[in-house]
């Protein structure tokens, strides 16, 4: 191989797949090597140089200089070139790797190039990405020749490919689209100091200033709102609250949970809860709908914040003093004490650090386990209860939906004619496989006036019906023996006995 020839070769590698020469020289050296063994042997050592200045080629076999019309001879071209272009591929995927892992977190754009399946592939700068339905922002959808905007969340080797995965449910996407469309951000004056997330609903956003000539939260919203307005664009409507942040728990909780209006923030540090006040015209308010509101709050504010009332709070604490009294070892004094640092219930006090408990209590090692182990029982068995209390609640739903829907009223059928029994209804049915006593037959003749009324109105009472029956009928239908009919007369067989539809109760119309 001519040494110019190769130099201007790793040159063009170089340029083209942006490839340390290094690296290029390495997997040239590393093919010749391959190549040699599989004339040699595998076993044999051998040492392939590249001079780096004037590409001139230099081995060895066993220590034996080989001369290059010798390797030019003995080495195949073709087992060279393959590995060799494998060699390179492996370099460009590592380069490719290294290039995207540091942009994770970091927003790219790209095209859509196919929507298969949910799944998106995107065509970036030099690697085709995917952002899978898991990571769209519930609702979207996209389509071929669309730029989109995602942050690169995952990539990882494949074979000889990198796979790079995007996302837009992460809050490093709003990050970085605050980070482009409010220029304060970008330049440090506006620090955005934490952000929780539920995509494609709400987002929260807490950010201060170093400038206190920069108002943070105006800034970020822009005249007449076109800032925020750009970002809630690209987010497909999601609503974007932003908060002034404080290091002052007490500030930012009621920050935080705004549009709801907070009364007094209790903070109890033990358990890293605060305990939040509200009028109870505001409770929903702040919880949110299905708990949004109070758990982005959270999530913004690292603290769990539990939203009641000051009656519900009054209630919590006298039910903890009195539960707390009544374990083995805790005096009164120590249960107002557990009650001021927050803990309000036996779950609560199953979590506790032994060595604080002692230290409030003045209890010894075995004194404070006891108390734990109580605890921990106690929450055990409310947990039983409420799990108890939770499927009943849940049976008791399910039989008032039966009831509602028993008592829908079901098609009426034709009435019989006179010379046939009524067929017997849904009620007399269900009676009859209860094994309940059999009804007496009604009277001859029409019924009375408000008679149906009141047999329909009777949960044990049958259907009413034309006539009496005649008694071989009414033998035949609890399962006895047939009378028989005196001579002359006929007996009219039973009709077929017929399960009714559930919620379609068939009666004869009274006369």
């Amino acid at each position: 191989m001519d040494p110019s020839e190769l130099l201007r070769i790793v040159d063009t590698i170089h340029r083209d797949k942006n490839i340390d020469k290094e690296i290029v020289f390495e997997g040239i050296e590393a093919a010749l090597v391959s190549a040699a063994k599989k004339h040699y042997g595998e076993d044999e050592d051998i040492v392939v140089k590249i001079d780096r200045a004037d590409g001139s080629i230099s081995g060895s076999h066993n220590g034996i200089p080989l001369a290059p019309e010798q390797m030019a001879e003995r080495i195949g071209a073709q087992t060279a070139k393959q590995v060799m272009i494998q060699k390179i591929r492996e370099a460009e995927r590592d380069h490719l790797f290294a290039e995207y892992e540091d942009l994770k977190g970091q927003l790219v754009t790209g095209t859509v190039q196919r929507y298969e399946g949910g799944a998106a592939t995107v065509a970036l700068t030099n690697v085709e990405a995917i952002l899978p339905k898991g990571e769209q922002i519930p609702g979207e959808t996209h389509h071929a020749n669309e730029r989109v905007r995602a942050t690169v969340y995952e990539v990882r080797k494949a074979g000889s490919r990198v796979k790079v995965i995007l996302s837009r449910t992460k809050p490093q996407l709003v990050q970085r689209l605050f980070e482009q469309e409010i220029p304060e951000i970008a330049e440090g004056v506006i620090e955005m100091r934490s952000i929780a997330r539920e995509p494609g609903y709400r987002t929260k956003v807490a950010v201060s200033s170093t400038d206190q000539r920069v108002d943070c939260v105006g800034a970020c919203v822009g005249v007449r709102g076109n800032r925020i307005k750009n970002i809630v664009d690209e987010l497909a409507g999601e609503r974007i609250d932003i908060v002034r942040w404080s290091d002052d728990m007490q500030v930012l909780i009621p920050n935080a949970l705004q549009p709801a209006e907070v009364d007094e923030v209790i903070l109890c540090q033990m358990l890293g809860r605060a305990i939040v006040l509200v009028r109870e015209d505001q409770l929903s308010l702040a919880i949110g709908r299905r708990g949004q509101n109070v758990r982005l709050a959270s999530k913004l504010c690292v603290w769990d914040i539990e939203i009641m009332t000051r009656e519900e709070l009054d209630d919590q604490i006298e039910r903890a003093v009195v539960g707390f009294s009544s374990l083995e070892g805790v005096e009164p004094e120590l249960a107002e004490k557990l009650v001021g640092e927050g803990f309000l219930s036996y779950d609560d006090l199953s979590v506790i650090e032994p060595d604080a408990l002692m230290e409030m209590g003045g209890l010894t090692a075995e004194q404070a386990g006891a108390i734990v182990a109580q605890a921990e029982v106690k929450a055990a068995e409310a947990e039983k209860v409420a799990q108890q209390q939770r499927r009943l609640q849940r049976e008791q739903e399910r039989l008032e939906s039966a009831e509602a829907e028993s008592a829908e009223p079901g098609l009426a059928e034709p009435a019989p004619q006179e010379t046939e029994p009524a067929e017997p209804g849904l009620e007399e049915h269900e009676l009859a496989e209860l094994g309940s006593e059999a009804q007496e037959p009604a009277t001859h003749g029409p019924a009375e006036p408000g008679l149906e009324e009141c047999l329909l109105g009777d949960e044990q009472a049958g259907p009413a019906t034309r006539g009496e029956p005649p008694a071989a009928e009414a033998t035949l239908e609890f399962g006895e023996a047939p009378a028989m009919a005196p001579p002359g007369e006929t007996v009219a067989p039973a009709p077929p006995h017929t399960e009714a539809e559930p919620g379609n109760a068939s009666h004869p119309d009274a006369q």
